[in-house]
């Protein structure tokens, strides 16, 4: 079970409902130890006195502003007296829709739980009306010497918090980006096939599907050098494209995208291949080799795919408005139930 990082007061009008914060992701990252080469001897960071050179005790360490001619100490007490129930107060001001805050200001999530089951009335309540209303609760709060600007949102049955960067905090791009060009109007032609190649690589969103194989590389080599083996190196990063050859490359790469979506998604995960080796073997087209919906009889088969497999072979049947389907209804187009006509012909 994970540990609450701050415990305090919910407030909205004059509803306060006492709660708890706990993180809402952690890191799989592999996590190495500082040793010197040649031994197995840890390393370690230690708190020293910079002019005595001996170790100083955590409890003897004041914070200390350089104001230029000197520092200004300032004790963790001060620092918690300048906030007096702020720490523990989160309070809602405003109410927002939650497009209005652009993705950049988002920072960490953290998932809100009632203190205790007392409370589970007032907590659903919160939760059901922001979902109605789809809306964002805005507020600020203290935690760890930090005052933070959050947005309290309904995400499925609980409530999540979103800290938010400060409008301050966001650099401007053109101050910052120097070779940013200017909005320089594209080749026709350029622009229709690099638009033709997005559609060609266009998915459903599903978090589940990506993987950080980074760090199961770097589990690998652990393991060869374990057992005294070699890891084969990676391929090294792409060659920039020369402005001459982009329209090639771009109509190359729609090319090489739809190769891969008729063979399954070659180089892809085990459902990809299987579905691709499906596909090679004629299953669900006809003879001129382009995919038909599903006929009614063979929706329990559908029934035993994800909603990715069925994306994808709603996406070869051109099943109009896929992107907007739930699973169910992915099934019912796909055998037939949901479609008119014959589908729709993709743009080249």
């Amino acid at each position: 079970m994970a540990h609450a990082v701050w415990a305090g007061a919910l407030s909205f009008g004059l509803v306060a409902l006492p709660v708890q914060l706990v993180t809402a992701t952690e890191s799989h990252t592999v996590h190495f130890h500082q040793l010197e080469r040649g031994t197995s001897d840890r390393v370690r960071n230690k708190r020293v006195n910079e002019r005595t050179g001996k170790e100083v005790r955590y409890d003897d360490i004041v914070k200390g502003y350089d104001a230029g001619d000197e520092y200004v100490l300032v004790e963790p007490d001060e620092l918690d007296e300048i906030a007096p129930g702020r720490s523990k107060s989160l309070e809602i001001t405003g109410f927002v829709d939650l497009d209005d805050i652009e993705p950049i200001y988002f920072d960490k999530t953290y998932y809100l739980a009632p203190k205790s089951k007392e409370y589970a009335k007032v907590y659903g309540l919160l939760r059901e009306a922001l979902a109605k209303a789809n809306k964002a609760g805005v507020a600020t709060f203290v935690m760890r010497n930090r005052e933070y600007l959050v947005a309290v949102k309904a995400e499925d049955d609980i409530l999540a918090l979103h800290t938010l960067h400060w409008a301050d905090e966001v650099r401007d791009p053109h101050k910052e980006l120097p070779t940013v060009p200017g909005r320089a109007k594209p080749d026709k032609k350029e622009l229709d096939t690099a638009v033709a190649l997005i559609d060609a690589l266009t998915v459903e969103w599903d978090p589940a599907e990506y993987r950080d194989t980074y760090q199961e590389k770097v589990r690998r080599l652990i393991e060869a050098k374990r057992a005294g083996e070699s890891v084969e190196k990676a391929e090294p990063a792409p060659e920039p494209t020369n402005v001459i050859d982009l329209r090639e490359a771009l109509q190359a790469s729609v090319d090489r995208a739809k190769g891969r979506r008729k063979s399954g998604g070659k180089g892809g995960s085990e459902e990809d291949r299987t579905s691709g080796e499906q596909q090679k073997s004629g299953s669900g087209r006809s003879s001129g080799g382009k995919r038909k919906p599903e006929s009614a009889s063979a929706a329990d088969g559908l029934d035993g795919l994800t909603k990715a497999e069925l994306y994808r072979r709603a996406t070869e049947a051109d099943v109009p408005g896929r992107s907007s389907m739930s699973r169910d209804q992915l099934i019912e187009a796909l055998s037939g139930g949901g479609t008119k006509g014959r589908p729709r012909k993709r743009a080249s």
